[in-house]
């Protein structure tokens, strides 16, 4: 089983990061494809348009975000393996744009991937 990290986008890529895995719906501003580094941009099961822009990274929204979140994620059960057998038992490290290095979906996403 693959070790989950997270990671911002504007971090710099690291060896030790394994399997670098893009999960915004959006490509992040100002950073080009080589920067990212990532092996992956799993955009279908980032946060939908709606959530986002509703989620707006309020902290009071956070508990909210994060339920409604993992309603989304529900259904991607079969995605989220293929992510995590596409690392090859490498680390599969979250990359992700928010400045909020506590509540983004990157955290509500490890949190699932290390309960599959």
């Amino acid at each position: 089983m693959p070790e989950f990290r997270i990671k911002r986008v504007y971090d710099a890529p690291a060896p030790e990061d394994g399997f670098r895995v893009l999960v915004d719906r959006i490509w992040p501003r100002g950073i080009s494809k080589e920067a990212a580094a990532v092996e992956l941009w799993a955009k279908e099961i980032a946060p939908s348009t709606e959530l986002r822009r509703w989620f707006s990274h309020d902290p009071a929204r956070w508990g909210e975000f994060r339920r409604r979140y993992l309603a989304e994620l529900d259904g991607q059960h079969e995605r989220l393996e293929a992510m995590r057998k596409q690392a090859g038992g490498r680390r599969l490290t979250l990359v992700y744009s928010a400045r909020d290095q506590i509540q983004n979906q990157a955290v509500v996403l490890r949190d699932v991937l290390e309960g599959l």
